[in-house]
Formats: structure tokens, sequence, C-alpha cells
């Protein structure tokens, strides 16, 4: 995690650079940087502060356990969540632009064990399955931060809900119905449809 190293590095209330520079160090788009950022000003893990002088600053009070420090687990799991859903349209549109056929034909091997589990209506690994297909899917685009990031959170979400995790499915069909919603996002992926990619995202997230 680039910015995480970087406030390693200095002292608490110590300045890391301009964000320009921040941004240049880190190797990333504009846009990837800026969301990073807000998530890192939202945890209170960086201070940005304008005019001459300004930039981007470690907090003055150091966070306890620095940035890998765990907190409650509800807390934690909920955190997790959020920074998910916040950088995964930035993931799926870099799978849009960036995606090779390797890449599809590697997404359609995971979405066939998911296929699998869901007939099976076994909950735990179709789980598992979906974790793979979404980590390859986050390795398809070139910003190492936001893939960070993701799959950062994605550890969490798995660490935290492993001992939850569903025998079965929860109601007859979902775990199908997941599935097919899997396939038409790789589809749309594969085709370079945007419109479809983004609305199955929204389907996707708005169905947990």
């Amino acid at each position: 995690m680039h910015v995480a190293r970087l406030l390693a590095a200095v002292e608490p209330g110590g300045r890391l650079g301009t964000k320009e520079q921040v941004r240049a160090m880190c190797g990333v788009s504009v846009g990837t940087f800026n969301v990073t950022l807000r998530l890192l000003q939202e945890r209170g893990q960086v201070t940005v502060r304008p005019g001459p002088g300004g930039g981007l600053f470690a907090p003055e009070v150091a966070v306890p356990g620095g940035v890998e420090a765990e907190g409650d687990p509800q807390v934690e799991l909920a955190d997790a969540f959020r920074v998910r859903e916040a950088i995964e349209p930035l993931i799926v549109e870099d799978a849009l632009w960036h995606g090779s056929p390797a890449d599809f034909a590697d997404l359609r091997e995971h979405l066939r064990v998911m296929g699998e589990a869901a007939d099976r209506k076994d909950g735990t690994a179709y789980v598992h399955a979906a974790w793979r297909f979404h980590a390859r899917l986050a390795a398809i685009g070139p910003g190492t931060l936001l893939r960070e990031f993701y799959l950062r959170s994605q550890e969490v979400i798995e660490r935290r809900t492993l001992s939850i995790l569903p025998g079965g499915e929860p109601e007859e069909g979902f775990l199908r119905r997941r599935h097919e919603l899997h396939v038409a996002l790789v589809d749309a992926l594969d085709r370079r449809d945007r419109d479809a990619v983004l609305g199955l995202l929204r389907e996707h997230n708005a169905a947990g």
C-alpha cells in the first residue's frame, strides 16, 4: 500500500508532499488517487491542507496501531463493504477498457465453478468462488494502488465472514440468480458495453 508506506515514514503531522507529488510517487491516475485520498481522509489517516505550503500530511496524532490496526469487528466489516462499494466501479471500468480475451476466459472459468456451486446449492463454495472471481477481476486493471485497496477490503470481508458463510442458500434460486448476474456482467465487459456494465453493477450492489 504505497500511501501507507509514505505515512509510516513521516512523523505525526509530517508533510508527504503536494497532492500531485504524492500521486506521481504512487503512479496512479488522478481519478484513482482522488478516490483513495477521500477514503484515507474519511478514516482519519491523512490530512489535506490548502494554500502555499499545503498538501498531504500525516495526522497530528498517530492512528493507534497504524493503518493496519483492527477495531471493532462489526465496524471494520461495515467499513470494508463501504470501501469496496466505492472502489468497485473503478475496478469494473478498468476491466471494461483493459480486459483481454485471456482475462475474460479466466473470469468465465471462475464463473463455471460458481455455477457448479449454485447447482449444488452450496453457499459456502459459491462465496469462496465469488471471492476468487472478484480478485481476478481486480487483477485486470493497471492501477496498483486501486487494486491494493480493493483486495484489502475484500480480505477484511473474507476474514470477518468466514464463520457465518451460508451452508445452503438464503432462498430458493438465490445463488443461481447471482451467478447469472455475474455471467451477464462478464459478457457485457467482453463486448465493451459500458451502459450494460454499469447497470449490472448497480443491480449487483443493490442485491447485496
